[in-house]
């Protein structure tokens, strides 16, 4: 046999290799679960759904520090790419929406940065299932490239959000973390699916005494496949000495909705999501968005502020969700908290009716009790508003030591 004759005769081996064979089929075929087999289950979906709402509806702002005060700028071109029009064919919410289904089920959110002339023009959300990471052998000294559609680009033309990652470039969804309970959420779908298309009948085998004909046979068979079709009304007259016996347990025996509701659990947790909240019981919002939500606007904040600020802006602006709204609680407990912020001096009249979307009043005092002595560290000025007495400290402990003396 020569060298081709060699090369042929692999290649003939690779084309022989199929699934006609019962046996490579049951070994080869498990199947795989994916983002549109997770997206399948109810719980998974309306998860997803819940957080990327909230983090869709949130503001997001843009804050600098100076001179150890923090004020917001209004006025830049990124905000209103964040919060409004991303300059792309979705508008923002649709833009987070999309990252967010990403950072769970595919390799992470991707955006690829539009810039012109060094100035951000666009955002525009790549489908990660488009994503190619060209990743470098040294596992010390990390890089990497992105690849979309065959080009490659620099990681700083991307907004990156990633799940569970251990090198910066991509992420792992939830269908490689937690493969096994969506699995077997999945085929208690579609145990239920197939109890609901056979009507609730159940299988079985039917046991003979006496040896049948393959006419009688066929007649079987054709009566219970009408049967089991769920289309009409059928029913299936069993001769003398045919027998059907189960082989399988109903739906109440098998607890499907008992199972069903444990899964939903566990998926509950697997979002940080409170399993009342999952279940349309309450509306703890502040709860939800302290385990849910502001983790993962967290991992985004820290995303903008890799790649949507200058070089020149890093350490003094950064970006954060403005999550006042959702951390209010009911009106008992935002208007208690109120109370002591007054009476500890640390927030003004005003300062709370701005939290509370109303109008300024013009009160700009703070309340002092008579009975306090206020202390100021710098001057050592001590001022007694009960009797109307300043002095210093330094002063006032030497007059002490030169009373006691006397």
């Amino acid at each position: 046999m020569g060298i081709f004759d060699i090369f042929r005769g692999e290649k003939r081996a690779e084309r022989q290799v199929s699934f006609d064979d019962e046996l490579l089929k049951a070994l080869l075929s498990s199947e795989k679960v994916t983002r549109e087999t997770a997206l399948q289950i109810p719980a998974i979906s309306s998860g997803i759904e819940l957080i990327a709402g909230i983090i869709a509806s949130t503001p997001i702002k843009l804050y600098v520090e100076k001179d150890g005060k923090t004020d917001e700028v209004k006025n830049d071109l990124r905000l209103r790419l964040l919060n409004d029009e991303t300059g792309d064919t979705l508008n923002s919410n649709e833009f987070w929406r999309a990252m967010i289904h990403d950072y769970y089920l595919g390799r992470g959110g991707y955006a690829y940065i539009n810039r012109s002339r060094g100035r951000i023009v666009s955002l525009h959300y790549v489908d990660s299932r488009h994503i190619t990471i060209l990743r470098s052998t040294d596992h010390i000294f990390k890089d990497y490239d992105v690849c979309v559609d065959g080009v490659r680009y620099a990681p700083h033309n991307f907004i990156r959000i990633l799940r569970n990652t251990c090198d910066g470039a991509e992420g792992t969804p939830i269908t490689a973390d937690n493969s096994k309970i969506i699995e077997t959420a999945m085929q208690t779908l579609r145990l239920e699916s197939y109890f609901a298309k056979k009507g609730g009948n159940k299988k079985g085998f039917i046991k003979s005494k006496k040896k049948l004909d393959q006419g009688a046979i066929d007649r079987l068979k054709e009566g219970f496949a009408q049967m089991y079709s769920n289309d009409s009304d059928n029913v299936v007259v069993l001769s003398d000495g045919l027998d059907f016996q189960e082989t399988s347990s109903t739906s109440v025996e098998m607890q499907l909705n008992e199972n069903k509701k444990t899964n939903a659990d566990e998926f509950a947790k697997l979002f940080h999501v409170p399993v009342d909240t999952m279940e349309g019981k309450t509306k703890d919002m502040a709860a939800l968005a302290k385990l849910a939500a502001i983790p993962l606007m967290t991992t985004i904040q820290c995303a903008l502020n890799a790649s949507l600020l200058l070089e020149k802006e890093k350490g003094s602006h950064y970006w954060a969700f403005d999550t006042k709204e959702l951390l209010k609680g009911d009106i008992k407990e935002r208007y208690e908290a109120y109370k002591l912020a007054l009476d500890a001096n640390f927030m003004q009249v005003d300062e709370v009716r701005f939290a509370e979307d109303l109008a300024p009043l013009g009160l700009n005092w703070i309340k002092l009790g008579l009975q306090d002595v206020l202390y100021d560290p710098k001057t050592k000025v001590i001022y007694t508003p009960n009797t109307n007495k300043t002095g210093v400290m330094n002063t006032e402990a030497m007059s002490m030591r030169n009373a006691e003396a006397e």
